[in-house]
């Protein structure tokens, strides 16, 4: 991956806090706050900052930010912002900090109107009113909150490199895995999921996306496998499935391969060769110029010819969360179409109680031209 200077990315960051402000002065708003605490990470605050977590962002509308961060050390390091504010100076209390920013920095702001997290609770909100009685305090659903969600959908630059370098590590470590299966090296369960938790480390990730789903023929019926791996045979004769994704300078990758093991019946055959079908045709369709809808449609078309049924969404946006919006689903608005920049999951499943499962997933870029398929999963015949 392309190493950046700091001066570049503090254009990155900057450029991205610009577009907020911007949104802020065309909606007549004067400040917007972003809280990221253990009772709700928000994942705007690594997006406009680079800080990792534990903290608040109070951006003007003439874009002067300002970070209250309870780890002042790490956001010295890290992070990019205009003013630097430790949390521990107000006691770790989100009111009272963002009152004494809001005070102190009010030249910044268009005016008095401040956009308040809409994730906070009602509760929480009639003390954010109590205190800022000096402020018109705003809290909606569909304010600058949702339009920094929105500016998230379409990834820049930096943030495609890290999704690509996500993307190599996790096929990287298929690889692997393909050839510990091979050798006897990987018999269970816990031996792969913990194989991924070392090997993510060992190759500069800061962790896992998520908590790896690894299921034998006995558990691969279950979409997401509860608990997500025991120490059970792995892959055994059958439907295996593995999910998982490495997390790189933030940003996830998110892949599925299916094991086939020994000779399978003819009902386990015509289940991989339908989510291969599926995989197949509705890749074509993720490109600009196609809706979300059509892809999730023509999955859902594949399985209906032969009576069966998908019981997920067809794939998801992914970045700094592991799903993000949009989903590519028959939810969604029925015009929003792909867009270069969105980069989703595209993982096709099907699942038996008696036959097993068998999901197939990989990260895809759209590009202007098409697309990119970012990981590499399979389905791994043995």
């Amino acid at each position: 991956m392309k190493e950046y200077t700091k001066e570049e990315m503090k254009q990155i960051y900057g450029i991205r806090r610009a577009r907020i402000a911007a949104y802020l002065t065309d909606n007549n708003i004067g400040a917007a706050v972003y809280i990221d605490s253990e009772e709700h990470r928000e994942p705007a605050i690594p997006y406009l900052t680079g800080h990792n977590s534990d903290a608040i962002v109070i951006i003007f509308s003439d874009g002067y930010t300002y970070l209250i961060a309870w780890d002042e050390i790490l956001a010295k390091k890290n992070a990019y912002y205009d003013k630097l504010v430790p949390y521990t100076r107000y006691k770790n209390k989100d009111i009272d900090a963002v009152k004494a920013i809001l005070n102190v920095g009010y030249t910044h702001g268009l005016n008095s109107k401040v956009e308040l997290p809409p994730y906070l609770t009602y509760p929480q909100y009639l003390h954010f009113i109590d205190e800022l009685n000096n402020y018109d305090c705003r809290c909606t659903e569909e304010g600058v909150h949702t339009f920094t969600v929105a500016c998230r959908i379409q990834k820049d630059e930096y943030e495609i490199e890290c999704l690509r370098e996500a993307a190599r590590i996790g096929d990287l470590i298929v690889d692997k895995i393909e050839e510990k299966i091979k050798d006897g090296s990987i018999k269970t369960e816990a031996d792969v999921a913990l194989f991924i938790e070392r090997e993510c480390r060992e190759q500069g990730c800061e962790r896992t996306g998520f908590d790896t789903l690894a299921a034998g023929p006995e558990r691969s019926f279950a979409i997401h496998a509860f608990p997500n791996y025991t120490n059970a045979p792995w892959p055994a004769k059958g439907l295996s499935i593995l999910d998982f994704g490495v997390v790189y300078k933030g940003y996830t990758s998110d892949m599925t391969i299916t094991v086939a093991k020994g000779k399978l019946s003819a009902e386990q055959k015509k289940q991989l060769e339908l989510v291969q079908k599926a995989y197949d045709e509705c890749l074509k369709l993720y490109k600009p110029g196609h809706t979300i809808h059509e892809a999730s449609k023509r999955a859902d078309y594949v399985f209906s010819k032969a009576k069966r049924k998908m019981p997920h969404t067809l794939g998801h946006g992914i970045g700094l969360e592991i799903h993000e919006f949009p989903r590519v689903s028959t939810r969604v608005p029925a015009d929003l179409q792909f867009t270069p920049g969105m980069v989703l999951t595209l993982e096709p499943g099907l699942y038996d109680e008696t036959i097993g499962g068998c999901r197939l997933e990989n990260d895809v870029l759209i590009t202007k031209d098409g697309n990119e398929v970012l990981t590499h999963s399979r389905i791994i015949r043995l």
